[in-house]
């Protein structure tokens, strides 16, 4: 498609260049006529046959318009669209701790989709992932961004009028740094800092230097959610007992004053304010949760509040817990979620259906600041690539004012990425299986848990117990297969859930077909799953981990695969000895296969017996055995 544009696009057209290619444009001296020019706000886009427009009041909206224009030309060459903006602020929130740090160049092209979607910032979660002069132990080995790498990951987003701004944590959530011996006096507990030190008062310092100094964004993210050890370690033993509420404010108070003088705007997450507040001290989503006069006056009131909520499906929950949130006088700013939690694959059931419900009551609130957040807990199997999806349903409730409909978010994602909706939608079913609550309402992740699950001790085979999940794998190996596109962009995202599935479709049930063989003492079974079936499962599962890892290594720095190659190499491992075991069993070189014996038993009270999803498990080594990985009260 040839265009040419008409008026000033002295702002715009550096991003211009870097979309031109994927969206199949020339700009051509003979191209269709765009006139470009402002607006009151609204963004405005249309064509007739020989000419077209773009009105746009903010420089991101123009890439959203941008996208439009070509998306519509390709089916009409008449068309006058019209949107105003719900959300001063929209964008995902990428977290870049748990082991799966972008590369720069992923960073780009991610960024690339979203000015397409029209997204205007993005928050760049950090715990130890960045530099800190003078702290060599901050984020080693552990894929930290240096300061020239931040900044070009800036100047990338600022050409297409998106605010990139950090993430970080100045009280809890810092274990993978506290974790090292020569740092030990910052720490109180394992996951929080001793405050209240004139050593962690410094550190405070240079994480907040260090961590705005390449945006150009005055916003930071100053975090301080789930503290709930706060004081209950070394700072207890020093100073005795204080109330949290006490310890935190005065904490705040610091980190503030590192942050104010340097011109900068904070937020931070809301959770134990109103943890404290409620009865029990742990409820953040209590809905009789009052705040106390005097908590109220003692909060400062120039910090943003950053309400998470990423499960809730009625609009209710989210009014009355946002009512909770007016007495701390605070502006309030949502985090909603994408599901890539804990899992292969993405939870779109809940995802999409809680965001649509929490978006919508946002802009009925008046909430003006709205992100999605993609976390990566317990080494980050997903990645955000195959949450492009959610983000695109952000982006659509972002400029419009009612919810968006199917077709509407279908079109719009297929534009923007390339890839069809039903196709994401897929990723769902690694673990909405059979059994399962409606849209995965529980957040079962058994793609993950019988992946890594030993296959003799078969932690979670009652759970699943007469589910077909083995037809259930096969049918969503043929239907990723069949839905995939060789000439899209992002299908390799699609390469290891493919995998996967052609591995969970042997596995899945492997475990309880085993110790039905083993108490009917029927051999021949045995034999065959020792000698060809647990051999053909270690040789899928091997396919998967060349598949996953160069899916890795395209996306993320290469420090944290190290993490998932160790747990491949469990679960390869593990195989090999249940063929031995079972081997000797039949063989008769040992009289008993001890493992066997025993009874299988519910995992836990989350389960289909009791309408609760199929089960979840946050710890991969909690999947993989039930006896001691570590264990360790002192380890200095």
């Amino acid at each position: 498609m040839k265009l040419r544009f008409e008026g000033d696009v002295t702002d715009i057209m550096p991003g211009v260049q870097l979309l031109l290619h994927e969206l199949g444009v020339d700009l051509q001296e003979d191209g269709i006529p765009v006139h470009i020019g402002s607006s009151e706000g609204d963004l405005e886009v249309g064509r007739e046959q020989d000419h077209a427009y773009i009105r746009y009041g903010r420089k991101h909206q123009f890439f959203r318009g941008f996208g439009l224009l070509i998306q519509h030309s390709r089916k009409s060459h008449t068309f006058h669209i019209r949107e105003k903006q719900q959300f001063d602020q929209v964008g995902p929130m990428f977290d870049l701790s748990r082991n799966a740090v972008l590369t720069v160049d992923s960073f780009k092209f991610m960024l690339n989709k979203m000015a397409l979607m029209g997204m205007n910032t993005v928050m760049l979660y950090m715990e130890d992932t960045y530099e800190i002069e003078g702290d060599p132990y901050f984020g080693y080995m552990r894929g930290r961004y240096t300061q020239e790498e931040l900044k070009e990951i800036d100047d990338y987003a600022d050409l297409f009028g998106i605010e990139a701004f950090p993430s970080i944590q100045t009280l809890a959530h810092l274990e993978e740094f506290l974790k090292w011996e020569p740092i030990k006096h910052y720490r109180d507990t394992k996951g929080a800092l001793l405050v209240g030190s004139e050593q962690t008062d410094s550190l405070i310092e240079r994480m907040i230097e260090a961590a705005s100094a390449p945006f150009r964004s005055k916003k930071i993210h100053v975090g301080m959610d789930e503290a709930e050890e706060l004081g209950r370690g070394k700072y207890l033993d020093l100073n005795g007992y204080e109330s949290r509420f006490n310890i935190m404010i005065a904490h705040l108070d610091k980190v503030l004053e590192a942050v104010r003088k340097r011109g900068l705007k904070p937020m931070m997450w809301s959770d134990m304010f109103l943890k404290l507040a409620s009865g029990n001290g742990d409820e953040y989503y209590d809905k009789e949760t009052s705040i106390p006069e005097d908590m109220a006056r003692r909060i400062p009131k120039d910090v943003d509040m950053v309400y998470w909520d990423y499960v809730h499906m009625e609009p209710e929950d989210y009014e009355k817990v946002i009512a909770n949130h007016r007495p701390l006088g605070c502006n309030l700013v949502f985090a909603g979620a994408v599901w890539i939690f804990n899992t292969f694959g993405v939870n779109y059931g809940l995802s999409l259906n809680a965001s649509d419900v929490a978006l919508q009551v946002c802009k009925q609130e008046g909430i003006r600041e709205v992100y999605a957040t993609m976390w990566g807990d317990d080494g980050n199997e997903g990645n955000p690539f195959a949450a492009l999806l959610g983000l695109q349903l952000y982006a659509e409730h972002a400029y419009s004012e009612q919810k968006p409909t199917q077709a509407q978010l279908a079109e719009r994602v297929k534009f923007c990425t390339g890839i069809e909706m039903d196709t994401f939608l897929q990723l769902k079913d690694l673990d909405e299986i059979p059994g399962q609550e409606p849209n995965n309402a529980k957040q079962s992740n058994p793609s993950k848990f019988l992946l890594y699950q030993d296959v003799l001790l078969g932690l979670f085979d009652k759970q699943i117990e007469g589910l077909s999940l083995a037809d259930h794998y096969a049918e969503l190996e043929q239907r990723i297969r069949e839905k995939r596109d060789n000439d899209a962009e992002l299908d390799y995202l699609f390469e290891m859930p493919e995998k996967l599935s052609a591995v969970l479709k042997r596995k899945s049930e492997i475990g309880i077909l085993l110790k039905q063989a083993y108490d009917a003492n029927d051999t021949d079974s045995l034999r065959h799953i020792g000698t060809n079936v647990l051999p053909a499962i270690s040789k899928a599962v091997q396919e998967l981990r060349a598949a996953h890892r160069s899916q890795w290594l395209r996306m993320f720095k290469p420090f944290g695969w190290e993490v998932i190659d160790i747990r491949y190499g469990g679960v390869i491992n593990r195989l090999d000895t249940a063929s031995v075991r079972i081997l000797d069993y039949v063989k008769g070189r040992i009289t008993s296969i001890e493992e066997l014996e025993q009874e299988r038993l519910v995992y836990s009270t989350t389960n289909r017996f009791n309408h609760k999803g199929v089960g979840w498990c946050s710890h991969y080594y909690r999947m993989a055995s039930p006896n001691v990985f570590y264990h360790v009260l002192n380890p200095f």
